[in-house]
């Protein structure tokens, strides 16, 4: 009975991969489509922040995912697709993933917005050397809250949430890919 119970508990968390990995295939397709999304998610934060463009225009630059999905049961997985700005200029485009095991439960998509204060920064994002540890907290939009934001190892992280609910909500453990601009690909920060 009791291997029984196991094989039925690792099918659904099998499953339960296989769903949310489809459910939250949130690759925004073309560069198109994602530059319409970033432009519109960049409005929302700004509509929500007064202090949000002034923040980016400090930033050594940022990277912007308008759609990041999420969710899980026990086990879970977030995933999503943005751009990369220095000095206000695109560089490139960049793909987030997240694998997460433990007490989670619920769905939900939301924009995430990563501040980098430095060369340093955002030279190991775009080297892939960059990680979200569980020691780095996002912060939520709210007005007033991106002049208020606290750089850890260079990189801060605002997020605003667009739907759905999830009953874990850390940030740690997301890997990023970064993918330059044909121009950018020989160019280093």
């Amino acid at each position: 009975m009791l291997v029984v119970m196991k094989s039925t508990y690792r099918l659904a968390a099998l499953a339960l991969i296989v769903c949310l990995a489809t459910a939250f295939n949130v690759s925004a397709g073309t560069n198109k489509q994602l530059q319409e999304q970033v432009k519109e998610a960049l409005g929302m934060l700004k509509a929500k922040d007064s202090t949000f463009e002034a923040q980016l225009k400090k930033a050594h630059g940022y990277a912007i995912f308008p759609s990041v999905g999420k969710g899980g049961f026990i086990v879970g997985g977030a995933g999503g697709e943005g751009e990369v700005y220095k000095g206000g200029e695109l560089i490139g485009t960049a793909k987030l993933s997240q694998a997460t095991i433990g007490a989670q439960i619920g769905g939900q998509t939301f924009i995430e917005v990563i501040l980098f204060a430095d060369r340093i920064a955002l030279s190991k994002f775009r080297k892939g050397q960059f990680e979200m540890s569980a020691g780095i907290s996002a912060v939520a939009a709210a007005e007033g809250v991106a002049q208020k934001v606290d750089y850890r190892s260079g990189m801060a992280v605002i997020i605003l949430p667009k739907a759905g609910l999830m009953a874990e909500a850390s940030i740690g453990g997301q890997k990023f890919r970064f993918i330059p601009l044909q121009d950018e690909a020989e160019e280093e920060d």
